[in-house]
């Protein structure tokens, strides 16, 4: 069984501002930068042959590039906030490309995801926080906000089973990325 799920990367001068978002919230524990990302579908735990036909799949999902926008803060949870997060501004081309990946893994036999998709990046996961503390670091960053970025691109990552998930790896970027012929294969 591998853990998969599909995500726009952060490129370095976001993930900069984002970094600088990281402290002043005990408690927290703060996602690395590497494992910054915008996820387009959380596919879950799947056997290695519906991974393959998962990669099939998002192989055949068009990108056209398009502006991603942070802003703002938020968490998930409540009243027992469990996240701590960036917010994405939704935007035609995002919410085109999530409903493409929505399609796609509903075609290769995947469940519907059952939750409303909210663009964000988790910047911490709140396991300890105190939810006043966790109040008061939102309403003195509301107004972050990082440089606009253009993605061209998705990718498709596993992760380790259990909470928190990282650290990611990516096991294929979407169209692929060109390599020499010689590369593809390891052998080179």
């Amino acid at each position: 069984m591998i853990r998969l799920f599909t995500a726009l990367e952060i490129p370095d001068e976001a993930a900069e501002k984002l970094a600088r978002l990281q402290q002043g919230l005990e408690g927290a524990r703060w996602i690395e930068r590497g494992d910054l990302h915008i996820t387009l579908r959380f596919i879950g735990d799947v056997a290695e042959n519906i991974a393959s036909d998962i990669d099939a799949a998002l192989a055949e999902i068009p990108v056209a590039p398009f502006e991603v926008e942070l802003e703002g803060v938020g968490e998930f949870g409540g009243a027992r906030p469990n996240a701590l997060w960036a917010g994405v501004r939704m935007s035609e081309p995002l919410r085109v490309l999530q409903g493409r990946h929505e399609s796609a893994m509903r075609r290769v036999g995947l469940k519907p995801e059952t939750r409303k998709f909210h663009p964000h990046v988790t910047v911490a996961r709140l396991g300890r926080a105190a939810p006043e503390d966790v109040g008061r670091y939102i309403a003195a960053n509301n107004l972050f906000a990082a440089p606009r970025f253009t993605v061209g691109r998705f990718t498709l990552f596993s992760a380790r089973g259990g909470t928190g998930g990282g650290p990611y790896v990516a096991e294929r970027r979407y169209p692929e990325d060109e390599w020499p012929e010689n590369l593809r294969d390891g052998d080179g």
